[in-house]
């Protein structure tokens, strides 16, 4: 006699209860465009025209969550023709037209071209050629704030990207920047410039250069929480508007003049792969008076050190003479540096009596000459 769970299978409903649960994530993925636009009260819209858009950042569908899964597959289990004729077609290098998305944010919702977004990662594309109407958001919250300051600014200057600053106000201090470049452009040129030719201008000969080199340098990996952006807002607002008043090292002097148009000029001498470096050298020769019986131990600890170059052992009124090389980033002096350098090393060990250093005021090196020690 059959009981009531002879024909319950806890594998299918397992399966069952599965399948379920991933369309319910689907569907809510989807639906996350209506609830984040409501979440935002992002109804103003402007036109953004066309641009391509990295497909990591296409998050959703608009209005047809159903027809496609997670992975924006069509959910019918047979082939989808009309995919495969994309793929043909983009295969053989015919031009698709633009998909219509809607952008909130930093997220992008497809509502148009759910093919050609499907077909563009199975072909391995990063980014996809669209037309954008981005929605604001208005909701009054810090971020939103934030994020409505970026994108006036953004707006005003024609600027191809947001200036990604993570404190509110302080966008006057690169406005103050492009119109002084403005002012400096119409004298140069002896023609009346306007703002958004000049804030292009110095997008792409001022700011660019900086940010490349601030990025180049992983400097901001020591402010955590700032961005490239953020450091280049601090380094040129001191370095252009306060000058002397300053605090960090005077390397950053031979780097970056304290005259932005200099700066500019000084730039369009290097191509961006060959931006100089803010991360400089120096050169140090510390000299060691050492307890004879811990000189070999000394020795060899260090030329063990990355930063050792050089070791010599010297009869006389020093024992030691070192060569040591230290890479400091542009906020710190070369005292702060060489003073970090020897107390968490050389100080501390057992059998250094005392130390002196030597910086090099003016160096020339003899490259063919070669020292037999």
């Amino acid at each position: 006699m059959a009981t009531i769970f002879s024909k319950f299978n806890p594998f299918q409903a397992l399966k069952s209860n599965t399948q379920k649960k991933k369309e319910q994530d689907t569907d809510s993925r989807f639906h996350s465009f209506n609830s984040r636009r409501e979440k935002e009260k992002a109804y103003e819209s402007i036109q953004r025209g066309t641009s391509m858009v990295p497909l990591e950042r296409i998050v959703g569908s608009v209005g047809r969550y159903h027809d496609f899964d997670n992975q924006f597959k069509t959910r019918k289990g047979n082939i989808d023709e009309r995919l495969e004729a994309i793929l043909k077609a983009m295969k053989a290098g015919k031009a698709m037209p633009p998909i219509s998305l809607y952008q909130i944010k930093d997220d992008y919702y497809i509502l148009d071209g759910h093919h050609r977004f499907q077909a563009a990662k199975r072909l391995g594309y990063s980014e996809i050629h669209s037309r954008i109407l981005e929605l604001l958001p208005s909701e009054n919250s810090l971020e939103n704030k934030l994020y409505r300051e970026k994108t006036e600014f953004k707006d005003k200057g024609g600027l191809p990207q947001r200036i990604d600053l993570t404190e509110l106000g302080v966008f006057d201090h690169l406005e103050k920047q492009i119109e002084e470049h403005r002012k400096y452009l119409e004298k140069e040129r002896n023609e009346t410039i306007s703002y958004r030719d000049a804030a292009l201008d110095w997008y792409h000969t001022i700011y660019k250069p900086l940010a490349t080199v601030i990025k180049e340098s992983n400097l901001v990996h020591s402010f955590p929480g700032r961005t490239v952006d953020d450091l280049y807002l601090y380094i040129s607002t001191h370095q252009w508007e306060m000058g002397k008043k300053r605090k960090y090292g005077i390397g950053v002097d031979k780097l970056i003049p304290k005259d932005m148009e200099e700066f500019r000029k000084k730039m369009a001498r290097h191509k961006e792969q060959k931006y100089p470096e803010m991360r400089p050298e120096m050169t140090v020769f510390i000299l060691l008076n050492v307890d004879g019986r811990y000189e070999q131990r000394i020795f060899d600890k260090l030329i063990a050190l990355d930063e050792v170059k050089e070791v010599h052992a010297v009869h006389g009124s020093i024992d030691l003479i070192v060569k040591i090389t230290l890479v400091r980033d542009l906020l710190s002096s070369d005292a702060e540096l060489l003073t970090d350098f020897i107390l968490s090393t050389i100080r501390k060990w057992t059998g250094v009596v005392s130390t002196q250093t030597l910086i090099p005021g003016l160096s020339k090196v003899k490259r063919d000459d070669h020292c037999l020690i």
